[in-house]
């Protein structure tokens, strides 16, 4: 069936890491095997929890073996099958490697069709329309259970997940305060419609000012750095407050020094809740999460925020600029 590319892994990085840590190999690809089809990546999706999976430890992932591709969500549309369910044409996603060209049986972990709108672009299906908007949702209404009127803190907010969380959010009632690295973040989430914003690395006390733009408390946080964070707006919570913890992108570049988070006994003094989670921990509420989310986006209660790259030996790089902090919303790359 001819050659396959793969982004493969050639060290375990130490740190953020740099491009001697990928390799670009061509394989042959694979047979396809009864119930089996052949997809052709059209967008790669980016995603900090990729680096997690880079490091030889126990994660929700099996890690990455020197040699072996990158995992991670992808992208694509089956051009030879097997499988009467998704014949020639058919637009997926699913949980797949960095290959141009991989095999996926019925059962592959995160596989769905996608059903594109003529007027909306395909890269968007990895963004707020797919994976990233769903991990917003799940994290923000079957974890969190946000409801209208309450208090929302969102970290890492002018990325992929964080932005769409605060749309969402504000689609539903909430109020929202993002929590970013840079004063153009900030604006960038201003304009998206946040109440407001906060510079982390631009005040001595982050706690203090997020006190001062939630004076009454918060309801919900949505956790994506952990680390100092967490330890800052756990004392800040309301009673009964719920943090959805989707990742801790402060620790991904160094998880052997993990920061130790000094205030986790508010979880006692206000009873919280806090909770981690996987999207797909919640099948039975994927599909009207992805019908929210396409009215929001038709109704532009949602903006899809993207980064994105062309070509398909430019996901190392994308990669590498995610981890460095240097992107702002989702990261992608199309073949």
């Amino acid at each position: 069936m001819g050659k396959v590319r793969q982004i493969v892994l050639a060290r375990r990085p130490h740190g953020v890491p740099v491009p001697e840590d990928f390799a670009l190999q061509e394989t042959e690809a694979a047979d396809l095997g009864q119930g089996e089809f052949l997809v052709a990546m059209r967008v790669g999706s980016v995603d900090p929890a990729i680096r997690g999976f880079l490091d030889d430890r126990p994660s929700y992932v099996e890690p990455v073996a020197i040699g072996a591709p990158i995992k991670g969500m992808s992208l694509g549309e089956v051009i030879v099958s097997n499988h009467a369910d998704y014949p020639v044409g058919t637009l997926v996603r699913a949980f797949a490697t960095w290959s141009d060209h991989y095999v996926l049986s019925g059962d592959a972990w995160g596989l769905e069709k996608v059903h594109r709108q003529a007027d909306t672009e395909l890269h968007h299906y990895m963004g707020a329309l797919g994976p990233v908007g769903l991990t917003a949702w799940v994290g923000l209404f079957a974890v969190g259970e946000a409801k209208p009127g309450e208090t929302v803190v969102v970290s890492a907010a002018a990325g992929a997940t964080g932005s769409t969380v605060g749309q969402i959010a504000k689609a539903r009632g909430c109020r929202v305060i993002g929590l970013v690295g840079s004063a153009e973040k900030a604006a960038v989430i201003r304009d998206l419609g946040f109440d407001a914003a906060i510079d982390y690395r631009a005040t001595p006390d982050i706690a203090a000012e997020i006190a001062r733009a939630a004076p009454e408390g918060v309801d919900v946080y949505f956790d994506n750095v952990g680390g100092e964070v967490l330890e800052a707006v756990l004392p800040l919570m309301r009673l009964h407050g719920r943090v959805a913890v989707c990742g801790m992108v402060g620790q991904y570049n160094d998880a052997d020094h993990p920061h130790g988070v000094r205030t986790l006994w508010q979880l006692v003094v206000n009873r919280i809740r806090m909770q981690g989670f996987i999207t797909y921990d919640y099948p039975e509420v994927l599909s009207q999460a992805q019908a929210e989310l396409d009215a929001w986006v038709a109704q532009g209660k949602l903006k899809p925020l993207a980064n994105v790259r062309d070509g398909f030996e430019k996901l190392p790089e994308a990669f590498i600029d995610l981890m460095s902090g240097r992107t702002i919303g989702k990261t992608l790359v199309r073949i």
